[in-house]
Formats: structure tokens, C-alpha cells, sequence
């Protein structure tokens, strides 16, 4: 990661002043946002269905900015058809998978739980999307992290939210992520997630255990990168795909299916210009010395995860629910037939999902 002047001197007051490096700042206030649209849709939004203009009695969507540990996070909240801030509703955080932004997968099931009755919040992460942060796609757990906490910090003081009914929902590697903020997330009540992907597991072994041979030469590769940012301000990066230049044929040949529907879900039918799979090879030295699952005992609250029964990705939630021993009221739900991927837009699957969730949420919240 790259450390200006500024930087350090900063830090050094911080520290002289007796303030640790890593307190956290929560967040303190909200202020409405324009957003940038690529599409038809005034907000970007590309998943089906989504919303195209706030009408009074209906769900609606509101674009806000919100500090976040120095950084401007951007944020979509939805609120429920007739919300009057006056009343008090249950609310809901929704985190994006690796490489996706707020506008995908994680903005349908926002709205999908605000037709529910739920306030929910779906921001992008720092360093990602239309947040700031640089460098850019550093992909590092504690601001993952932080990003869910951030989002919990930002619902206590919305209008209408009922601080005693907060739930949490992560999706893909936003669900790795959701897991670690729930250990210590004494303020939610609940927590769900949608075929979660542990992201340091699978940066350090590979996918499906693939890399576990080359660890150490990949921890090397982390190591020079950040060497490298220091002597040259060169950020190098690891994941990038040219998807103009990813054929159909290319696509279809790749064996894994989170891989290979990833690439056309994020590629082709749900395109966005701020989603990439690209993050700073650096970002690799964090990465690869974390895991989701550890002290997963810590949640105590009622979990439930979801995933497709036929996902390649679905080792990494069975050992996620088996490991996480500090809660009795868990639960794998099982979507028959589905790919991981698959899980984030296909209506048949959508549909059961959201009928799990709300029942879940209804119960728990």
C-alpha cells in the first residue's frame, strides 16, 4: 500500500497523541449522493426488476456518502413502501461478493428485502466501486471488515431504523467478511449469508484446495509487489480480466462453475463499469494469513446460510456452519439445482431465497 508524507506524519501525530493507529470511526453522519448512471436506469442498477423512480407508496431507493475511517463511502438505502421516518423499522446491511458493486446482486436483494418491510443499506467497499480509497481495489479484511460495521454504524442513525432489530446479510465474499464483522457485531441480532466465499482461505490454498503447492512462492509475489510500491510507487495488481476481449467459447471452457458464471455474470448480462475482479497484489500479505472461519464460535447470534446444493463453492459454507459452534439457532438452506453464481439472479432461485430470508429475518428480528 502506498504511504505518502502525509500519511506517516499523520500517524505519528496520532500515535504521540496516545490514539492507536486502528481506532475505529464510526460513522457520524449521511448526506445524500448523486449517482452516476452507464444505463437507462437513473442509478446504475442492473439487476432485473430494479427500481427506475421513487413513486410515493412504493419501495424506494436513496444514494448517500458517508465517512468511514477517512474514507467517502458510497451507499444505496431502500426503504420499505409507505416508510414514514417517524415509525420504527427493522433494518438490514447487505455486503457485495468479491469484484461486485452495491448495483448488482447485493442492490436486488436489498430491494427484495425492502418489499419485506426492511430499511436496508448496500455500499460499496472502500477502496472499491464508487467509495474512495487508494490505492484502488485494495482488498484487505479489516476494511472489508469494517465496511459491514460501517453499514450497522450507518442504520443506528437513519431515520425509521428500530436500533434493536439490525440484521446482517454478506453475499459470496461479503458473506466471508459479514461472518468476521458478526463475531464482535454485538449489535445485530441475526446474520445470513448467500454462497459465501471465504476469501483468505481461497487466496492462500487456491480454489478448491488448487494453489496449496505455491503458497509460499504467491506470499513471495505479495511481498515483492509491496517492495515494489515502495521503491517506484508501482501498485501491481493480480485478477484483472479483459472481458471485451474473453470470448463466448473461452468462457464456456472454464471447468469451475463460480469461475466460469462468474465471468459471465460480471462480464455480460450484469456488466457494470465500477465491478472488476481486479485488487492489489499486495493486498495478498493480509489476505493470505486470514480466514473467515477463525473463532467463528464468537457469533452467537442465529445464522443461517444459503447456498446452491450442486456450487462448487459449497465446501466453503459447510465448513463455515460447522465451525460455528457458539450459536444453536443455525441453519444450511439448500437451493436444489444451483450454481453459485446462479444464486444472485435467477428468478426461481431469487424467489426461494428471499421467501428463506424473510422468514428468517421475520423471526429473528
Amino acid at each position: 500500500m502506498r504511504y505518502s508524507v502525509t500519511f506517516i506524519m499523520a500517524a505519528l501525530v496520532m500515535l504521540s497523541c496516545g490514539t492507536a493507529f486502528a481506532d475505529i470511526m464510526p460513522v457520524r453522519s449521511f448526506s445524500e449522493r448523486s449517482p452516476s448512471t452507464h444505463n437507462a436506469n437513473p442509478w446504475g442498477l442492473v439487476y432485473a426488476d430494479a427500481i427506475t423512480e421513487n413513486v410515493p407508496g412504493k419501495v424506494s431507493i436513496h444514494p448517500i456518502t458517508y465517512e468511514l475511517n477517512g474514507i467517502t463511502i458510497a451507499a444505496n438505502v431502500y426503504t420499505p413502501a409507505g416508510y414514514d421516518p417517524a415509525k420504527k423499522y427493522p433494518a438490514i446491511t447487505v455486503a457485495h461478493p468479491n469484484g461486485g458493486v452495491k448495483e448488482q446482486v447485493a442492490g436486488l436483494f436489498a430491494q427484495k428485502l425492502a418489499e419485506a418491510g426492511y430499511i436496508t443499506v448496500a455500499a460499496d467497499a472502500a477502496f472499491q466501486g464508487a467509495s474512495g480509497g487508494l490505492p484502488r481495489h485494495t482488498d484487505i479484511p479489516y476494511f472489508r471488515t469494517e465496511d459491514v460495521h460501517g453499514m450497522v454504524d450507518l442504520l443506528t442513525i437513519y431515520p425509521g431504523v428500530d436500533k434493536d432489530r439490525i440484521g446482517m446479510l454478506g453475499i459470496c465474499g461479503g458473506g466471508g467478511y459479514t461472518l468476521n464483522a458478526a463475531k464482535s457485531e454485538k449489535r445485530a441480532k441475526s446474520v445470513a449469508t448467500i454462497s459465501m466465499f471465504n476469501t483468505g482461505r481461497v487466496r492462500r490454498e487456491g480454489y478448491m484446495s488448487s494453489q496449496i503447492r505455491d503458497i509460499q512462492e504467491r506470499l513471495k509475489q505479495a511481498s515483492d509487489a509491496r517492495a515494489s510500491v515502495v521503491a517506484d510507487g508501482q501498485e501491481p495488481s493480480s485478477g484483472t480480466v479483459d472481458f471485451d476481449a474473453l470470448t463466448d467459447e473461452a468462457i464456456e471452457a472454464i471447468a469451475n462453475d463460480l469461475y466460469r458464471e462468474g465471468m459471465k455474470y460480471y462480464g455480460r448480462t450484469h456488466r457494470h463499469p465500477n465491478s472488476t475482479f481486479e485488487y492489489t497484489r499486495s493486498s495478498l500479505s493480509e489476505l493470505m494469513t486470514w480466514d473467515a472461519t477463525d473463532n467463528l464460535k464468537l457469533i452467537s447470534v442465529p445464522l443461517l446460510m444459503i447456498a446452491g446444493s450442486v456450487a462448487d463453492s459449497l465446501y466453503l459454507t459447510e465448513d463455515a456452519i460447522e465451525k460455528a459452534t457458539g450459536t444453536a439457532d443455525k441453519e444450511l438452506f439448500l437451493i436444489p439445482g444451483a450454481f453459485h453464481i446462479q444464486t444472485y439472479y435467477v428468478p426461481e432461485y431469487v424467489e426461494q431465497e428471499v421467501k428463506k430470508l424473510t422468514e428468517f429475518f421475520g423471526r429473528t428480528l
